[in-house]
């Protein structure tokens, strides 16, 4: 039960990004409630032991750190860190019959040659170098202000300091940038995969939707990095609940919230538990959450386009590219039908109604990063966990039967990996206590059950780019408006990643809705 009948700011949602507003708000001296529908918070950035009987804790949804500011961790003081991983990427390919794939990372020298033996010169490690070096200035310059009022486009434009590549990713379609730049297929598809992480849209989409999921993949940090959280994600999450209690603000689970009313001046909230007061409602919840608890009309639809997959081994499996060390190849980012001509026929086939014949997905081992994650037993006897995001999964696909589609694409998409292996993944997965195979799939319908993600959609809609349009007037506007957290009711803010510059497990929403907040007053 809440403690008061009335608060400075009643959060709506026990997610990271609430959890971070609340931190901040309870530090500067405002009374803050957190109400947290599950029986515990964290959303989507969680650790569970997912597999009866077994000691392995993982990231069951987000998985992976980058848009996390440094700032965040420091100013709330949180127990948290991060690791680098050694190898960025390893995407297997068939060339003249032969087994062989691509190797990014082990310092400049070794994935200098990786290039040139997959693609037969220097050309394409020249045009990598050069591509990722702009993409690591553009991040050296905007990931700054995320955490600072939102800048106008002419501003941003001016931050950015480099016209052409300004033109490149923020007006025209990515492909044309990818095509220009990068000559090989399968690097090409290396490239484009960082716009389409739960982005369904194609290299040349006219809406420059894969445009903004790129920007914000190769932003973090400054430098583009993702980085393996020590402990899983909850550890994360589980800092923040702390920091946030610490600084005492309440929190309170097993709460749903039914409905919010708001004058634009006071609000009052409804939940589980009957109704509290409030100066100011925060919601950590999708915009077409939002609309339901005020009884507005719903957004424009969102759609998710993702398989998500779990799995505990009791051994890596061994490549028939003999040429790498599977635990070199896992601790990166493994892509599977990843060319760039494969995730186009992937697009098109999911567009026109069906499951892409050869789905493309990455996978990544958190354990050879980070085995904290996993018992002392099984580190002892070499097990290892794969995380894999299945790209072009449209939630459209799993309306008329969501748990059969959901098993074709996992098994379809298990079958592509085991085009490159030595052996069946499956002669590779653990057991839990009951005697099953450790390895679950949540396909968009599943997380909008679980999680409230609208039709499945990570990011809760669309993504926008990280200044503000000409019709919201931020400079003059509201602190909200400045902020990129405002809603239609002047005292109701967003503060989840459906805000302006969401997404992804930052807490950069949350931090900005507190900002707004103590910035009004």
């Amino acid at each position: 039960m809440p403690e008061r009948t009335s608060y400075d700011a009643v959060i709506v949602g026990g997610g990271h990004n609430g959890l971070v507003a609340a931190a901040y708000l309870a530090r500067a001296g405002r009374s803050v409630l957190v109400l947290e529908r599950l029986d515990h918070t964290g959303g989507a950035a969680v650790s569970t032991r997912a597999f009866a009987g077994v000691d392995a804790r993982l990231s069951r949804y987000s998985y992976l750190v980058s848009l996390l500011p440094p700032k965040i961790v420091q100013d709330l003081g949180l127990r948290f860190a991060v690791r680098k991983r050694t190898v960025s990427s390893y995407t297997p390919a068939v060339r003249d019959g032969r087994p062989t794939g691509l190797l990014v990372g082990g310092g400049e020298a070794r994935t200098r040659t990786a290039f040139a033996e997959l693609t037969g010169s220097d050309r394409e490690f020249t045009a990598w170098q050069r591509f990722y070096g702009s993409t690591q200035r553009l991040a050296e310059r905007v990931f700054p202000t995320l955490t600072g009022p939102l800048p106008s486009r002419a501003a941003l434009r001016a931050t950015v300091d480099d016209d052409a590549l300004w033109y490149a990713l923020f007006e025209r379609p990515l492909g044309e940038l990818v095509e220009e730049t990068f000559t090989d297929d399968l690097v090409r598809g290396v490239v484009l995969t960082d716009a389409l992480i739960g982005t369904f849209a194609g290299a040349h989409d006219p809406s420059l939707r894969q445009n903004r999921c790129f920007l914000y993949h190769v932003i973090g940090g400054g430098t583009g990095d993702w980085d393996v959280p020590i402990g899983g994600m909850g550890a994360l999450t589980d800092a923040l609940a702390d920091a946030a209690r610490r600084a005492g603000a309440e929190i309170v689970t097993d709460c749903a919230v039914t409905g919010i009313a708001t004058d634009g001046h006071s609000a009052e909230v409804t939940c589980d538990q009957g109704t509290v007061g409030a100066r100011r409602v925060l919601v950590n919840a999708a915009p077409r959450e939002l609309a339901r608890l005020l009884g507005e009309a719903p957004p424009p639809p969102a759609e998710g386009a993702q398989l998500k997959v779990n799995m505990l081994l009791t051994r890596l499996p061994r490549l028939r590219d003999t040429g790498v060390d599977p635990r070199e190849a896992f601790s990166g980012t493994f892509h599977i039908a990843e060319g760039y001509r494969q995730l186009e026929d992937a697009y098109q086939q999911a567009a026109s109604g069906g499951l892409p014949v050869s789905p493309p997905s990455e996978i990544y081992c958190h354990s050879l990063t980070d085995p904290s994650i996993l018992g002392a037993d099984l580190v002892r006897q070499g097990y290892q966990t794969l995380t894999l995001f299945g790209l072009h999964a449209p939630a459209r696909l799993f309306t008329a039967d969501n748990d059969a589609t959901r098993d074709r694409l996992l098994a379809a998409t298990l079958a592509e990996l085991d085009t490159h292996l030595a052996e069946p993944l499956a002669g590779c997965l653990a057991h839990d206590a009951d005697g099953r195979p450790c390895i679950e799939a949540r396909s968009p319908l599943d997380l909008d059950r679980e999680l409230g993600l609208p039709g499945g959609n990570i990011f809760h809609r669309d993504l926008a780019f990280p200044y503000a349009e000409p019709a919201d007037d931020a400079a003059e506007g509201t602190a909200p408006a400045r902020w990129g957290v405002a809603t239609t009711h002047p005292n109701v803010l967003l503060c989840g990643a459906g805000a302006v510059r969401g997404g992804g497990v930052s807490g950069i929403p949350g931090h900005n809705a507190a900002m707004a907040v103590l910035e009004e007053g």
